[in-house]
């Protein structure tokens, strides 16, 4: 159900992005000047920060998946193992964001 969650929040997050590249590229933007636009907002900072926590979560419940049926993993260590997963993909994008915002 998480997946399935975070895949529908996900959606209006990624078609939000790919216009924002899209409109910053017609325009031909320079990596600099994207960051000077970005550099202290709380609204970009929240909308990547929501968009990291959610793509974590879904990618983390998908690799899982993945490794149960490929390796017939189960049990408490490989759920500790994707919590740590998960938690380093959270950091490692909140790091990002923090660099751009």
């Amino acid at each position: 159900m998480a997946q399935r969650l975070t895949a529908a929040l996900m959606a209006p997050f990624v078609l939000i992005h790919l216009a924002v590249i899209i409109y910053a590229t017609r325009d031909g933007i320079s990596a600099a000047e994207i960051l000077d636009r970005t550099e202290g907002s709380f609204g970009w900072m929240l909308f990547y920060g929501v968009f990291v926590l959610a793509a974590a979560i879904h990618g983390t419940i998908g690799i899982r998946n993945v490794v149960m049926e490929t390796f017939s993993w189960r049990g408490n260590n490989l759920e500790i193992a994707m919590g740590v997963l998960g938690l380093i993909l959270v950091i490692i994008g909140w790091r990002a964001v923090g660099a751009v915002t």
